[in-house]
């Protein structure tokens, strides 16, 4: 492209220059059709560097921006931000889904204090849409500095492969895309910049335009697979088919979060038993950001509970992970959404009561038959309430387990939970899907009011 384009000739031929920016608006919109806006703005004598659109997702409106790094390296001037801004400000106006798509090094150095304004401005927007439109960040290229805090400002961020997202740039990192997926930053890895476009809009179709919308509504497959134990088969087992779309699969690696469809509704999924792990503040985090992500747009949020409780041993108090647990209930708490708790096997003490219990989280909480639902581990029980009996066992092991079995079996069966009142029902694995279709039906006029307040003090 030329560094100098002054007469319309010239900024209608730059404009209509193809670009790996302007491909991917076209993986992005229906038909790859989409209406572009001030196509001839420009910093200097060069275009401005984005080109931001709106256009048609699956039939509804979104509005998106696409770094151009053929123009200054994508290095964001006073001239882009004011287009980005026009977008957000557009898509507060219409309450419309944003997609930014980053590709750039990071700000125009020759614009000095201008740019630094510029990303304040766009920063200020980011944070004022939050919970009002679905905001998606695709990280396509490079994106570094101020862009880095503006795209992990979205609700979800999806990574190509060879991608690269990062304040300042650390030596020691050598695969920038496996390390957002590994500390959170990235919900979703992707090949390359086409399939992470693809993967935002499999994200966006599930969210609904904004947070006075109702849930989008779909036609829908029924499940072919049997309900399985582990969080995965659970989810594709009682979600509509092909629907399921797993977020943050490398980050909290005992929990798995999804977005899905059940019913024909979209539904948020979470499940604490991707491995045999205890919960860890990692787990916990990303728990409580997709239950906060769901909630402001009034996504249902089920939760399918199988887990012996948070880890503990010295690094987990050592790194204070207890703020991170605190965070979880909290998020759980206060969700306004509807949320439905389905125990599958063991739910222990402080785990059971942030994840399903009655009250301020599960508005509706099931268990299967054979699930186990105890203020403390049995094992832990037993040694608590029935130590004595241990005493003179030729084969200690075996005779804690086999009372840590009776206790379960007489105390903390889901027949005893019901009846305490824990849980609202017992079902079988093949009535899950059933029941919590029902149970969402029958909850979709759900209305709950808080205490006037600023916001709430979450631990972060």
């Amino acid at each position: 492209m030329s560094d100098s384009i002054s007469t319309l000739a010239e900024l209608k031929a730059a404009s209509q220059t193809p670009t790996a920016a302007r491909n991917r608006l076209t993986y992005l919109f229906d038909e790859g059709k989409f209406t572009e806006l001030d196509a001839y703005a420009a910093a200097g004598d060069s275009l401005a560097g984005v080109i931001t659109a709106f256009g048609y997702v699956e039939g509804n409106p979104v509005y998106a921006f696409s770094q151009d790094v053929t123009v200054k390296d994508g290095a964001l001037t006073e001239a882009q931000a004011k287009k980005i801004a026009k977008v957000y400000d557009l898509a507060a106006k219409t309450g419309v889904p944003v997609v930014g798509i980053f590709d750039s090094y990071g700000a125009d150095v020759s614009d000095g204090s201008k740019a630094l304004n510029a990303y304040g401005e766009l920063l200020m927007w980011t944070s004022n849409l939050s919970g009002v439109v679905p905001q998606i960040a695709v990280v396509a290229g490079t994106c570094a500095g101020c862009a880095a805090m503006l795209a992990e400002s979205a609700d979800f961020t999806v990574i190509a492969k060879d991608a690269e997202l990062y304040v300042a740039p650390n030596a020691n990192i050598k695969n920038s895309a496996e390390n957002a997926a590994e500390n959170g930053t990235a919900a979703v890895v992707c090949e390359d910049d086409k399939s992470a476009v693809e993967a935002a809009k499999s994200i966006l179709t599930k969210l609904p335009q904004n947070n006075l919308s109702p849930v989008p509504m779909y036609e829908f497959a029924d499940p072919t697979e049997a309900v399985g134990d582990d969080a995965d088969g659970i989810a594709k087992a009682v979600c509509d088919g092909d629907s399921v779309t797993e977020l943050n699969a490398e980050y909290g690696k005992a929990s798995y979060t999804a977005l899905a469809t059940l019913g024909g509704a979209a539904v948020g999924v979470v499940a604490t038993n991707k491995t045999g792990d205890k919960l860890t503040s990692a787990d916990c985090s990303k728990i409580a950001r997709f239950v906060r992500t769901c909630d402001a747009y009034a996504i249902p949020v089920v939760t399918f509970v199988d887990t012996e409780g948070f880890k503990a041993d010295d690094n987990t108090e050592a790194y204070g992970a207890v703020k991170d647990m605190a965070k979880l209930c909290h998020a759980y708490a206060e969700a306004t959404t509807i949320k439905l708790a389905v125990v599958t096997g063991k739910a222990y003490g402080p785990a059971f009561i942030a994840l399903a219990g009655k009250g301020s989280n599960a508005d509706l909480s099931f268990a299967l038959d054979t699930a186990v639902i105890s203020a403390l581990a049995p094992v832990t029980a037993v040694e608590f309430l029935q130590h004595d009996e241990l005493k003179g066992a030729s084969d200690l092991t075996a005779a804690r387990n086999a009372l840590a079995d009776k206790f379960a079996k007489e105390n903390a069966s889901s027949a005893v939970a019901a009846k305490n009142g824990c849980v609202d029902g017992i079902i079988a694995k093949n009535e899950i899907r059933q029941t919590l279709m029902d149970s969402i039906e029958v909850m979709a006029g759900k209305r709950i009011s808080r205490l006037p307040k600023k916001h709430s003090n979450i631990q972060l």
